[in-house]
């Protein structure tokens, strides 16, 4: 790669979007405007924030105890309340209706939605009465207290909980009865010369020790990070299109492919021109973002008490701007690469833009999950992309150092291995002629589907790849709360029998013989390469079970699983230990084998290989094998075992050596699961696998056994690895297309 070319490229789209008035203005201009005008408009709305009063009707206050009173001329009493909240708390008497609790339900419930009042309280006939009957009731020592006491009204509130004015107005009301109830109970303890202070035979006093830079750490390394993160990915997205995008309306790309400059070149030096206007957007917006803190926090809190409050939480501090500035490259490198990649597969600007939406659909989540307050940065978060990163930020913003040196390697692995990938992902769009070139075309739907069934290839395209594998998990979603509650084996044994055939294996069989015209070959059910695949598939599933077992409990150890879940997995595995186990391996080993190899590594790995990429197809197909697993925690170890059988499917060019690999791989789960702590101590074998055994009575392979049977599995891994790779149609007209998009770059400058 000559660096030479990336610097012309980069200085040359540079200048061109510098010259761009729109550009300019959505990274500059618009965040200098924005925030005054958001804060100017603040003050405006906040004149309509205020409290309004709520109006509460009383029903039966006749009946309420003269003492301690709840009610003085017709409003709270003084000693329950202050004039503030009396202010809050409008009155209203009024007496119950003929019929008793259900004509009064009526009665409010039409009220309150006709705006009459916000609450009704109702107090029961002689309420005053069974009160100091209940006051005087006396109980011998050690019984419970008499039936009077248990049968004493209890006032009702009506409200509206779909009305807000009404969940304020219970808020504000349920505050005085509290304080009413509690100087009943003083006057029934003075009654009976019992201090009030038994009632409370301690205060807890807390004392905060955090001092005030601490607490303005805490508040604004939530923010903050988010800031950075939405801004540094709307600043690369914007130039990103209109320098892929941009340029086929322009008509100008075809100039700059011709030129010597190499593919990758090009799309080096388009992306530092995009990470530097990312860079550029996000630091002017956490400046000024800063900086508008700052000025308004100091002006409010010589304002008011509210104003006060705000100001206690303090401006931004200054190493939290330190933290930002140095972890903003990587974060602009990520998103530029993306926004570049996903701009290069557009038509248009106006296409571009439409791609915004999916990009911050999966990049909003990841960014607002560290923002949870039970979010804490740990080994699992950490391997998390994005949410690692700002977690990071987070700590080291909040100064606790240490514990960001534990986790600041996962971190920074995870975030350079998705930076490059996503380079990589873009390199790649920018090779694929068929993705620079494409042409504007509108919807026609009834030719569309004219289109899939007339101009059938024999295996299914990328696009219906895709499509299957989303329709899977969809169904797969969808599915989850129409199964019922799962209590013995004969429903397990059904619903997984209806969920493996009805809803996997035949909507892949059905795309595979409605849009292909080779279903055979798309489902890749012809005889393998070499037969010796056959018994090489199950010697690699059963070398290669001890290194997923340990790696299924590293994922549980970095992700542990909830309580309710682990119940429901030893429920699971009763099941597994308890019935005949021909039964149990029809039901988890041969039905996924088949169903689930024919949608995933049939379909979908047929449709995904058209990439042109043998390991890209495969991780991808594992993914979405991975995702349709309930459990997140079996989704990643699903996603492992994936990409071995993917590799073992493509390079015997056969699905059943994968069948064959997945029923050996579920049936050593099975068997381990059945294996008893009797029948370990009899078994040399069973002693040589698992070692001595765990004290719950759970086996987890030996490390010797883990060893010598992962060594034998890389040597059949290796011998397949020597077999011819036969390529298929569609990959060799994929790599002479790349071979032709590396011709003009060998030509002399």
């Amino acid at each position: 790669m000559s660096w030479t070319n990336v610097k012309l490229i980069f200085l040359r789209e540079l200048r061109d979007q510098l010259r761009d008035r729109r550009t300019l203005f959505t990274i500059v201009v618009l965040p200098v405007l924005l925030y005054p005008l958001l804060g100017m408009c603040f003050l405006q709305v906040q004149q309509f924030l205020q409290e309004h009063a709520s109006l509460v009707r009383v029903v039966g206050a006749e009946h309420l105890p003269a003492e301690p009173a709840l009610l003085t001329d017709g409003r709270l009493a003084p000693d329950l309340t202050d004039e503030h909240e009396r202010q809050l708390l409008q009155i209203e008497l009024a007496s119950a209706p003929i019929g008793g609790d259900p004509d009064l339900r009526t009665a409010a419930q039409r009220d309150i939605a006709a705006g009459l009042c916000d609450l009704v309280v109702c107090f029961p006939p002689d309420f005053a009465a069974r009160l100091a009957e209940y006051r005087h009731t006396k109980s011998p020592a050690g019984e419970r207290p008499t039936e009077a006491a248990r049968e004493i009204p209890e006032p009702l509130i009506f409200l509206d909980s779909a009305n807000e004015k009404s969940k304020i107005a219970r808020a504000r009301i349920e505050d005085v009865l509290q304080r009413w109830r509690e100087k009943m109970v003083e006057a029934n303890l003075r009654e009976r010369h019992v201090p009030a202070a038994a009632t409370r035979p301690f205060e807890v006093k807390p004392d905060d020790v955090a001092d005030d830079s601490r607490k303005a750490a805490a508040v604004w390394s939530k923010i903050l990070p988010f800031i950075v993160m939405v801004w540094a990915l709307t600043g690369a997205f914007y130039p990103a299109i209109d320098l892929c995008a941009g340029e086929k309306e322009r008509g100008t790309l075809e100039t700059l492919l011709s030129s010597p400059a190499l593919r990758g070149e090009i799309v080096w030096g388009k992306l530092l021109t995009v990470m530097t206007f990312s860079m550029a957007t996000a630091l002017l917006n956490l400046a000024i973002t800063t900086g508008m803190a700052t000025f308004i926090i100091a002006r409010l809190g010589q304002m008011d008490a509210a104003g006060i409050q705000m100001r206690q939480i303090g401006s931004p501090p200054l190493v939290a701007l330190v933290w930002l500035v140095l972890a903003l490259p990587p974060i602009a490198a990520l998103f530029s690469a993306l926004s570049l990649a996903v701009a290069a597969f557009a038509r248009s600007s106006k296409e571009g833009q439409y791609y915004l939406m999916p990009l911050l659909m999966v990049s909003l989540p990841l960014m607002l999950l560290p923002m949870l307050p039970q979010t804490e940065l740990d080994l699992g978060f950490a391997l998390i992309p994005i949410s690692g990163l700002m977690l990071l930020l987070r700590t080291l913003i909040e100064g606790q150092y240490l514990e960001a040196l534990r986790y600041s390697v996962p971190v920074i692995g995870v975030t350079a291995v998705c930076c490059l990938l996503a380079i990589r992902w873009a390199i790649d769009q920018f090779n694929n002629e068929s993705v620079l070139f494409r042409e504007s075309e509108r919807l026609d739907l009834g030719l569309w589907i004219r289109h899939l069934v007339r101009d059938r290839l024999d295996t299914p395209t990328v696009s219906e790849a895709v499509l299957c594998g989303v329709l899977l998990l969809v169904i797969r979603f969808f599915s989850n709360f129409m199964i019922p509650a799962i209590n013995d084996w004969g429903q397990f044994a059904i619903t997984t029998l209806v969920m493996q055939i009805a809803l996997i294996a035949t909507p892949a069989c059905l795309m595979a013989i409605m849009l292909t015209r080779k279903p055979a070959q798309t489902l890749s059910l012809g005889p393998p390469s070499f037969l010796l695949t056959l018994p090489a598939a199950v010697l690699l599933a059963a070398c290669l079970h001890p290194t997923m077992a340990w790696l299924s409990e590293g994922i549980r150890y970095v992700y542990p699983l909830s309580p309710s879940i682990t119940e429901h997995l030893g429920q699971f595995t009763s099941f597994v230990t308890d019935k005949p186990l021909w039964q149990v391996l029809l039901i988890i080993a041969v039905t996924p084998a088949i169903c689930e190899e024919l949608a995933f590594r049939g379909f979908i790995l047929s449709g995904l290989r058209r990439l042109g990429h043998t390991w890209g197809a495969i991780v991808l197909t594992s993914v979405f094998f991975g995702l349709a697993h309930g459990l997140f925690q079996q989704s990643l170890s699903a996603c492992a075992v994936g990409i071995v059988i993917g590799y073992v499917v493509v390079k015997t060019g056969s699905l059943w050596p994968g069948v064959l690999f997945h029923f050996t791989h579920n049936s050593l789960s099975v068997l381990q699961a059945r294996i008893t702590p009797e029948l370990h101590e009899s078994q040399p074998l069973s002693q040589f696998l698992f070692g001595p055994g765990l004290a719950d009575g759970s086996l987890l392979y030996s490390v010797q056994a883990t060893l010598t049977c992962g060594l034998l599995g890389l040597g059949v891994l290796w011998w397949l690895k020597s077999l011819p790779y036969h390529r298929s149609a569609e990959e060799r007209l994929q790599e002479a297309l790349d071979h032709e998009t590396s011709l003009p770059a060998k030509l002399p400058a």
